[in-house]
């Protein structure tokens, strides 16, 4: 790995929320089940967990609003069918991802240095000056065809995670957690772009294909600045479904 100075011992881990265990310990059952198979009632989840049923709750809420679970009044929380995409709203590693749906991820390394933050980065990431960030540059695959680049930057005090972490079989998203610094929540900003030469060889695709072109920033449980990130996609091999209501006309006659 390229690097321009060394880094400090590992920080340790930090409060990762009971929530986000519960979802978690959910996620993995739900791999599990079929459509329609029952899930455990939020009572059900308190006992096992030592939690308040609001706790309880809020993990399920955020299963339900990725489409993972649906509820019915008076009978309880059932498996939903599995998304073809992954819902717009939603923030979900390409690992989860490729694994609901049924394919196998992978990554391939392109680059992983410590460097110099750039202007923006810097002010994204609230970062004070001379601070360094570590930015991982990979390749996501499924089922052996490449489907994105991404090149996702941090805040160098938790380069010593991302140092030894296995990126190309593993989550990065796991292994922030692992360490404390729970993906919460963020902002992205979609647009499109035809793929230039270096983005064509990579992706397999024609030079001037159509990409979707994903830029976000998101934030740990304390709502500091985790990851800035740039996912470019194969157009013709990934999508997003959009959940919105519809805005009615307004009656003062304009």
């Amino acid at each position: 790995m390229n690097r321009r100075a060394r880094v400090g011992t590992e920080p340790p881990a930090r409060f990762v929320p009971r929530y986000y265990e519960i979802e978690q310990a959910l996620r993995a059952r739900i791999a599990q089940l079929r459509p329609d198979d029952p899930l455990p009632s939020d009572a059900m989840l308190c006992e096992e967990f030592g939690v308040s049923r609001m706790t309880a709750r809020n993990a399920v809420q955020r299963l339900s609003q990725e489409g993972l679970v649906y509820r019915v009044p008076g009978r309880g929380t059932f498996v939903a069918e599995p998304p073809v995409h992954r819902q717009a709203g939603n923030l979900l590693s390409f690992t989860e991802e490729m694994r609901r749906r049924g394919r196998t991820p992978s990554s391939r390394v392109l680059a992983r240095e410590l460097r110099e933050p750039g202007p923006a980065e810097a002010s994204r990431l609230q970062l004070e000056p001379g601070e360094e960030v570590i930015a991982v540059r990979r390749l996501r695959v499924a089922d052996d065809e490449p489907v994105a680049i991404e090149e996702a930057v941090f805040p160098a005090a938790i380069a010593p995670l991302i140092e030894g972490a296995d990126l190309e079989r593993r989550s990065l998203h796991d292994t922030l957690v692992e360490g404390g610094h729970v993906p919460t929540m963020g902002r992205a900003r979609l647009g499109a772009e035809a793929a230039g030469r270096a983005d064509a060889l990579l992706l397999d695709v024609p030079e001037g294909s159509p990409l979707l072109v994903e830029k976000r920033v998101i934030h740990d449980q304390d709502g500091r600045p985790l990851e800035l990130c740039e996912s470019r996609y194969a157009g013709a091999r990934y999508g997003l479904d959009v959940q919105f209501d519809v805005e009615l006309p307004s009656r003062n006659g304009s």
